[in-house]
């Protein structure tokens, strides 16, 4: 099996692809301390062909197992990409950054957008939010489309943000409408860094946040095109470095 491990900053993905590149293995991990100990304990009874690390913690993996890594901006356009041969443009949101990715014929990247800088844009923002409303994580998209009144969030740092929510939570203001505005603040955030780069057909949504309903439906409105995902957009990044492992040894890419 050929495996690729995604280090996040919030959860720490793991996906095995047999020899017809389908995902066989998939397991997702809080990242906590020494996180290349769970992926260890986690991997050690499995037939391991190749490892490629990808994420925030990759550089600790190849340490950990001697193995080669990628950037998470790779990981992502290559896994979206076999998905989706004709992407041009992939949204990921994950748990403190978000990027979008204009990918080229092959599934290679020529530029790419990345905000870093705060979490109130990101799905770490998404989670703040849900757990403050008290809705399930999974269950927040559907919830705030039930929306009647829209408010804007306009703090642009997440401690603020989450200042804000709490301040509309004193107000009373129903927990649909806060959730939907901070969803949509959200959307507006990817929507300007996509159009910063241009987005082309056809846009495809990874990382956690590609499972929010709302934020794809918002997003699709803002930037005017139709947005698809796959069927584990959070897994996108260690997909994406399986696939590099399995080429690795197959001889069909000279990394």
């Amino acid at each position: 099996m050929y495996y690729g491990v995604d280090i996040g900053s919030t959860y720490t993905k793991i996906v095995g692809i047999d020899e017809n590149k389908n995902i066989i293995d998939i397991k997702v991990l809080d990242t906590v301390i020494n996180p290349d100990e769970q992926v260890k304990e986690y991997l050690k009874d499995k037939p391991i062909e190749t490892l490629v690390a990808t994420g925030y913690g990759r550089y600790m993996i190849q340490e950990a197992f001697d193995v080669p890594v990628i950037s998470e901006i790779k990981a992502h356009a290559k896994g979206a990409y076999f998905f989706f041969p004709d992407v041009r443009t992939v949204i990921d949101l994950g748990g403190q950054d978000s990027k979008v990715i204009k990918v080229t014929e092959g599934g290679n990247f020529d530029n790419f957008k990345m905000n870093d800088k705060c979490a109130a844009g990101t799905g770490k923002f998404i989670e703040m939010a849900a757990a403050k409303l008290q809705i399930p994580l999974d269950e927040f998209g559907d919830f705030c489309k039930k929306a009647n009144k829209v408010i804007q969030i306009s703090s642009m740092c997440a401690v603020f943000a989450e200042s804000e929510v709490i301040s509309l939570i004193a107000k009373k203001e129903k927990p649909e409408n806060i959730g939907y505005g901070i969803i949509d603040s959200i959307a507006n955030r990817l929507a300007g860094m996509a159009k910063s780069i241009r987005p082309e057909d056809k846009v495809v949504f990874t990382g956690g946040g590609a499972k929010n309903s709302l934020l794809k439906e918002l997003l699709s409105k803002k930037l005017k095109k139709e947005i698809y995902t796959p069927e584990y957009p959070q897994m996108m990044g260690a997909f994406g470095a399986a696939l590099s492992g399995y080429e690795m040894l197959k001889g069909g890419i000279n990394e």
